[in-house]
C-alpha cells in the first residue's frame, strides 16, 4: 500500500524522473526538444482524464447515451476524444512498432475534433523524430504514472504543466551553459522581481516573455496577498 506521504514524495521528484526518461531519447532527439515530446504526451494524458472523468459522471449521473454526444463536454470545457485520441488507447499501444504515428493521429484527431485548437498542437511530430519505441514507450509508462489530477501536491493542472516546462528550461540551460542559459530566467530569480514590482493593479509587460514565467509568478503574488486578478493586465513579446 503506498502511503500519502510516499505518493507525495511521488509527485514532488516527477520532473527529475520525466528528464531522466526523457533523456534516454538522447541520440534522435536534443535535450532542447525534450519539453516538446514531453509536454505534448502530458497533455494527452490531461485532456483524457478529464474526458474519462466527465465521461464516467454523464453514466453515473444515468446519461450513458449521450456520452458520444460533443456538446455535454463542451459545456464544462472538456475535450471530446474518440477512441484513437484517449490515453489509454495510447497506453495499450505504446510498445507497437508504430506508437509514433499512433500519437501524431491522437493528437491530429484531438484538433480536428475541438476547432478551438486549430494550428495549436503539433503535425506529424513524432514520426519525424525516428524514437526508439522501447524508450518512447518508457516515456509514456512514467507519464502514465503522474496524477494529473494533482490531488495530493495540492497544486492545479496548470502548474504541473508549468512545473515541467520550466524544469525542462533551466536543465537545457544547464546541460548547454551559456548559449542554454540565454533562454531560462530561474524561477526564483523571477518570483523576486514580481515580489520587488508588487503588480497588485496595472499592466505588466514582458518583452522577453518565453514561457511566461513572469506573469505566472505576478498572478501567484496577487493571490498570496489576497489581491483582485481582474485589476492588472499582461503584455508579452517572444
Amino acid at each position: 500500500m503506498v502511503t500519502k506521504a510516499a505518493k507525495k514524495t511521488v509527485n514532488t521528484n516527477f520532473e527529475e524522473t520525466l528528464w531522466d526518461t526523457a533523456n534516454k531519447l538522447r541520440g534522435s532527439v536534443e535535450s532542447s526538444e525534450y519539453k516538446h515530446v514531453v509536454l505534448s504526451l502530458i497533455f494527452l494524458k490531461f485532456i483524457s482524464d478529464k474526458f474519462e472523468a466527465k465521461r464516467e459522471a454523464l453514466i453515473a449521473g444515468g446519461m450513458a447515451e449521450f456520452v458520444d454526444q460533443v456538446e455535454f463536454y463542451m459545456q464544462d470545457n472538456v475535450f471530446y476524444l474518440p477512441e484513437v485520441a484517449r490515453w489509454s488507447y495510447i497506453k495499450k499501444q505504446m510498445k507497437q512498432d508504430d506508437i509514433a504515428v499512433k500519437i501524431d493521429t491522437a493528437l491530429h484527431t484531438v484538433e480536428k475534433n475541438n476547432p478551438s485548437l486549430k494550428g495549436a498542437l503539433p503535425e506529424n511530430y513524432f514520426s519525424r523524430l525516428g524514437l526508439v519505441t522501447s524508450k518512447l514507450a518508457s516515456l509514456i509508462d512514467t507519464i502514465n504514472n503522474i496524477d494529473t489530477a494533482a490531488s495530493e501536491c495540492e497544486m492545479t493542472e496548470e502548474d504541473l504543466v508549468g512545473r515541467v516546462y520550466e524544469y525542462f528550461l533551466g536543465k537545457f540551460a544547464s546541460s548547454e551553459g551559456k548559449g542554454g542559459g540565454e533562454y531560462y530566467t530561474p524561477k526564483s530569480i523571477v518570483a523576486l522581481i514580481a515580489e520587488m514590482i508588487e503588480p497588485f493593479k496595472g499592466k505588466i509587460y514582458d518583452p522577453c516573455c518565453g514561457s511566461g514565467g513572469m506573469f505566472v509568478q505576478s498572478l501567484k503574488f496577487i493571490d498570496s496577498h489576497n489581491g483582485n486578478k481582474k485589476d492588472i493586465s499582461i503584455y508579452g513579446q517572444v
